[in-house]
């Protein structure tokens, strides 16, 4: 394995499947088997998730909704799709644990970074919830900062889309996909990988990012063993 620990990042979005919004029950057991899969091969696992298929603070801004309230709304729907992962985890036979930046003791651990470190190093699968628990930050900012935090060697970002483009691919057929950018590169070429203040922070702390599309099974495994797909930023 080229990477012993990792910090997963994927959307609240990339839980909906082909639904318009909620969970969809298949899509969650099938990044169970993929997370599995390399648990198995002995990679530390830390997952960060995002809220916006259930809610998302910055829309409720936009329809006038307080943007704080919004946020922390926000950050009850990253426990939520975390609950929902911890479940399709453990049914797949995964044990895991669920910490999360605001305290909700009956539902999960509040976030201390040793006793996550503690869990990933007795082969646990942690999830990180709740973002960084602070309104205005994303959870790309609460990936970045955990990342740091446990010491994770690369934060995977897993989309729908196999990498970086010049372009929107979904949208322009010539979009030419990079296999590896350096930060400077992304910011003087305005291309969106992460919110400015995650991706600052990761250039900062000189954590890789590999972005790469998590819906094609068995791609999580050819990252961490080192095949060339998606797209990686380092410095």
């Amino acid at each position: 394995m080229k990477y012993k620990r990792i910090l997963l990042k994927l959307s609240g979005e990339a839980l909906m499947g082909n639904r318009q919004y909620g969970i969809d029950p298949e899509r969650l057991s099938e990044y169970a088997e993929e997370i599995k899969a390399v648990t198995e091969k002995g990679v530390e696992v830390a997952i960060v998730i995002g809220g916006g298929n259930i809610f998302r603070g910055v829309a409720g801004a936009m329809n006038g909704m307080d943007r704080v309230q919004g946020d922390h709304m926000g950050m009850l729907a990253t426990v939520i799709n975390g609950l929902a992962l911890q479940q399709a985890l453990e049914d797949a036979g995964i044990k895991t644990r669920l910490q999360t930046a605001i305290k909700i003791n009956e539902v999960a651990e509040p976030f201390i970074r040793r006793k996550a470190m503690s869990h990933l190093n007795k082969g646990r699968v942690v999830i990180f919830g709740g973002g960084t628990g602070n309104p205005y930050f994303t959870t790309d900012s609460a990936a970045v900062l955990r990342a740091i935090e446990i010491e994770a060697d690369v934060i995977l970002k897993g989309t729908r889309v196999d990498g970086i483009y010049n372009t929107d691919p979904e949208k322009d057929s010539t979009a030419i996909k990079f296999d590896h950018i350096t930060f400077d590169d992304v910011l003087r070429k305005g291309l969106k990988v992460m919110d400015t203040t995650a991706f600052t922070l990761s250039q900062e702390n000189d954590l890789p990012i590999i972005v790469f599309d998590m819906n094609t099974k068995g791609n999580l495994m050819k990252v961490v063993t080192g095949e060339n797909i998606g797209t990686q930023v380092s410095l």
